[in-house]
């Protein structure tokens, strides 16, 4: 399929976390399992949703899909192992800012501050604690449980980001989890190489501040504006949560060129009846086919204007059929083909 546009580059206003983050899962159920697109498609993801940088998947259905691959190949310490080998490029610019950090703590910082930007619906902070310095790492959703895999994830790949970062040798005073403790704890004192504290209030890093404040690096002024401008561009305002016309042009934005949009569809990653979304969608002046067909009409703008002329791809990334059926669309839309349209003059129509 073809990759999503700019436009779908901000975090969804429903949980969701960039889909790449499921890359070295995939990566492994592909050595050690045979059947990866068969589970994936069970929790309604598409390989091709992998491919895009800037796709999104519901992060409820992130965590099933990583708790389910565990116990299928029988690796209740997956997260946390897989963690463990995380590269600062794995998440873009950000790791690459991390990585720049002159202090551990300016890059948990910076961490904290940008998580917005890898998923939503997650709490990611740090205080001071006598001599310690705690990063904490939490999703805000507690209905999606269980989710230790993800937990011991997110802290492996963080303590592997300093290990690459700034010193191979460290440890963290302590390592903490809100889930109980597992039967794997052994493995994990192993791969932290720090004590671990379960069912715990979050997910939490310990380290000394005498750690944390020692400068390991004099920044680039530069580099580290130009890293810290282009996460801000990935990053949208505080969406209204209590507008399902915004959550619903998430869940379009989603499945749009990966999965069929379609009422039922949407109204189940809502947790509502197919009735009660549209009745919701009427009070607000809406439906469905409005925000699927003005979505798609914002997309082809930002293609067109670009210079996009190959109208085969555009219709795959707008979830046509084929181009024919685009281009028929696209006169309901403008009244004209993409070939024929003014995008100066129109501009202000589409948007």
């Amino acid at each position: 399929m073809a990759a999503a546009f700019n436009f779908s580059r901000h975090p969804p206003a429903i949980a969701a976390i960039r889909a790449s983050v499921l890359v070295p899962l995939v990566q492994e159920l592909d050595k050690n399992h045979g059947k990866t697109d068969v589970l994936l498609a069970c929790h309604g993801v598409l390989r091709s949703q992998l491919e895009d940088p800037y796709a999104f998947v519901p992060m409820a259905r992130y965590i099933a899909i990583f708790q389910e691959a565990a116990e299928i190949l029988h690796q209740p310490a997956l997260g946390a192992r897989l963690g463990m080998s995380f590269k600062p490029a794995d998440i873009g610019p950000l790791g690459i800012l991390f990585s720049a950090s002159s202090t551990m703590r300016l890059a948990f910082q910076r961490l904290s501050r940008h998580v917005v930007a890898l998923q939503g619906a997650t709490s990611a902070g740090l205080l001071e604690e006598g001599d310690n310095l705690i990063w904490s790492y939490k999703l805000e959703d507690p209905r999606m449980w269980p989710r230790h895999q993800d937990a011991e994830y997110s802290i492996a790949a963080s303590c592997q980001l300093v290990r690459s970062s700034f010193s191979a040798s460290w440890r963290p005073v302590e390592v903490h989890f809100e889930h109980s403790a597992p039967r794997h704890k052994a493995d994990l004192q192993k791969i932290f190489r720090a004590p671990i504290v379960f069912s715990q209030s979050g997910n939490r890093i310990v380290m000394t501040k005498a750690d944390a404040d020692r400068l390991y690096r004099n920044e680039h002024r530069d580099l580290t504006a130009i890293l810290e401008r282009h996460i801000g561009d990935l990053v949208t305002d505080k969406v209204d949560r209590d507008s399902l016309r915004e959550q619903v042009l998430s869940i379009i934005s989603i499945y749009l060129g990966h999965k069929p949009i379609t009422v039922v569809a949407i109204a189940s990653e809502l947790n509502l009846s197919v009735r009660t979304l549209q009745r919701r969608l009427s009070d607000e002046g809406t439906s469905i086919r409005d925000l699927i067909r003005d979505y798609r009409s914002e997309i082809a703008l930002l293609h067109l204007r670009a210079g996009a002329t190959g109208y085969a791809r555009l219709a795959d990334t707008l979830g046509y059929a084929d181009s024919t059926v685009f281009w028929r669309a696209f006169k309901r839309w403008t009244g004209a083909a993409p070939s024929q349209l003014d995008l100066a003059d129109n501009a202000e129509r589409l948007s």
